[in-house]
């Protein structure tokens, strides 16, 4: 990966000082070619820095206890478990990391649950290159983002049947 600079390496080097570091962020895929490019695609962000990689549930896990990154970028639908049982296991050996769900599924029925998991982000990887930061961005504030693709629909899954009126 080329070379990224931290708010220290600035300062030191007559940047901004006041620049905040970049935010740390771990990407989970099962598909080499996408960790790859998506990778690339966080190189290029400025703020944003790709610390590790995993391709399976088990490396997501370890990697996301040794680099404790604000933000996992993690497809749900890898080997060796359920998109649910991923997001107890990393609650349960991660709790500060925020998880943004990157996966080829635009059901808002699946966001929906994602977000019910813990996930604060969702994002479909058709869209990765323009919403992938704008997501990793908000999830390290603690805010929500849902690709517009399925936002809507999620929000209309999450409103109480009825419209919540008496």
């Amino acid at each position: 990966m080329g070379e990224l600079r931290s708010a220290s390496a600035l300062s030191s080097s007559g940047g901004d000082a006041s620049a905040s570091p970049p935010i740390h962020v771990v990407l989970a895929d099962d598909h080499p070619f996408v960790r790859h490019g998506l990778g690339l695609l966080l190189e290029h962000e400025d703020g944003l820095e790709m610390v590790a990689e995993a391709d399976d549930l088990a490396s997501t896990v370890r990697r996301v206890v040794r680099h404790k990154p604000p933000v996992l970028a993690l497809d749900p639908h890898m080997a060796g478990a359920s998109s649910s049982e991923i997001m107890a296991t990393l609650r349960d050996r991660s709790p500060d990391t925020r998880v943004v769900i990157l996966t080829m599924e635009a059901s808002p029925a699946f966001a929906a649950h994602m977000l019910a998991c813990g996930a604060l982000g969702f994002v479909v990887k058709e869209r990765a290159d323009s919403e992938l930061p704008q997501a990793i961005r908000a999830a390290a504030r603690g805010e929500e983002y849902v690709s517009p693709r399925v936002a809507a629909r999620v929000d209309a899954l999450r409103r109480p049947p009825g419209g919540g009126g008496t």
